[in-house]
């Protein structure tokens, strides 16, 4: 799967579960919440003040 700034955190998430750490990282601490699952990655960013290039690059580049 290829994320991008539209890919909301649920699919990413259901995609591999170990992405979480990042979320967390950025303090997305609300995983969970049905809410923050549609959100896209751009929209999740842009709330918690975190570069979503620099997200995706390092979500893209994780290894499972």
């Amino acid at each position: 799967m290829e994320i991008t700034k539209n890919s909301t955190i649920g699919a990413v998430l259901d995609a591999d579960s170990s992405l979480a750490a990042y979320f967390l990282e950025m303090g997305m601490h609300c995983l969970g919440c049905p809410s923050a699952r549609a959100e896209t990655i751009e929209q999740a960013c842009m709330v918690h003040g975190v570069d979503a290039d620099e997200l995706i690059e390092k979500l893209n580049s994780h290894e499972a």
